[in-house]
């Protein structure tokens, strides 16, 4: 054993890693990124469907993932397809998780460097997050899941309480007209919000570490819900309180839209830097979870101690995030994110899943 077996998490822990392995970097940019391919005030009607498919997907992920309790993806792909493929498969996911990690940290060093820290070189700010992870990770799921239900509380408040504060710009004629250009436009957002929804896929890592698998589905729906629900009230907020044309024009509509109003008399006149300070914290989650289960997939697949996998990862990880040389390839490096989810799900849980229907009956005497 590369990692210990009794490191388990509760139903509760289980919902609050999914919600924080999706929420991240994307509510700061996802308001422009849906706008601009559907050019209509429908943008919210895009992440609203583009959040059922994810939790179809989700369900999916869950119910093969009980099939195999105590187990990972990264296990149980060897169970279906033999160790070669099963490997292969493995790899896969360890690739896709180690470019989110590469994108969350980028992402957050940039915001960090833009509004907070301005002048300060990105790689300053990218390797004591990455020291930090590291030893955070070190100490197993259960102890990432700890740090992330103290954080998961503050973020989700301060964020709903950033919003109900902007409702003061808030106008319902920036969102009309309701399917003034029909179907088409909010179909053709439709792949890009799938980027947003991105992590859900630590879900087949989730689920063999729950204390109570049979609990699984309703854990996994519930961690997923979380973030459809914040992402669609995002997506009315922001364009409603800054116009499609204004989403447009801005790199970060979230930010931009915190910054539009003052409250006199607050502790905090301006909402914008409490929030990125908080959200800070959440993107720092996101990054952490990708980048424990990076390591997790490493250390399964190769048979290598975890400790050792996850700190060589901090160079190549470090190398990752300074690839982008500018936002406009980052902002690229994101749809193709959202592309790899779609061809992963294609190619990994879908095929899966209909050979373990296959052999249901073998893989039941072999366990």
């Amino acid at each position: 054993m590369f990692t210990r077996s009794d490191d388990k998490i509760t139903t509760s822990q289980a919902v609050v890693l999914l919600t924080d392995s999706i929420l991240g970097a994307g509510i700061l940019t996802m308001p422009r990124d849906i706008t601009e391919k559907v050019k209509t005030p429908d943008a919210w009607l895009s992440v609203l469907l583009g959040g059922i498919v994810a939790l179809l997907v989700v369900w999916l992920m869950t119910k093969l993932s009980q099939q195999f309790p105590g187990k990972t993806i990264f296990e149980y792909a060897r169970n279906i397809v033999g160790k070669i493929p099963g490997s292969v498969v493995s790899m896969l996911m360890v690739i896709y998780f180690m470019i989110i990690a590469g994108f969350e940290i980028r992402i957050l060093a940039e915001v960090n460097v833009f509004y907070l820290l301005e002048k300060t070189p990105i790689w300053a700010v990218i390797i004591p997050f990455i020291w930090t992870a590291a030893y955070l990770a070190s100490g197993g799921i259960n102890c990432i899941a700890r740090l992330f239900q103290i954080i998961f509380p503050v973020s989700i408040l301060i964020l709903l309480l950033s919003f109900l504060l902007s409702m003061r710009l808030f106008e319902l004629d920036n969102l009309r007209p309701f399917l003034g250009e029909g179907l088409p436009p909010v179909l053709e957002g439709l792949k890009s919000s799938l980027l947003i929804f991105t992590g859900f896929e630590i879900v087949m890592v989730l689920v063999g570490h729950m204390q109570h698998p049979q609990k699984a589905v309703k854990a996994m729906l519930l961690g997923a819900g979380i973030p459809v629900i914040l992402y669609v009230f995002a997506t009315m907020i922001v364009v409603g309180g800054l116009s499609v044309t204004a989403v447009l024009r801005s790199t970060w509509p979230t930010l931009d839209l915190l910054r539009s109003f003052e409250i006199t008399g607050l502790f905090f006149e301006r909402f914008e830097f409490p929030f990125l300070v908080i959200w800070m914290m959440q993107m720092f989650c996101n990054f952490c979870s990708q980048f424990f289960v990076t390591s997790l997939g490493l250390s399964k697949t190769f048979g290598i101690k975890f400790p050792l996998v996850l700190f060589a990862l901090m160079p190549i990880l470090f190398i990752a995030a300074l690839i982008p040389k500018t936002m406009n390839d980052l902002f690229a490096l994101g749809q193709t994110i959202g592309y790899m989810s779609i061809i992963l799900f294609a190619l990994v849980t879908v095929p899966l899943s209909l050979i373990y229907l296959i052999r249901k009956k073998g893989l039941r005497k072999h366990a």
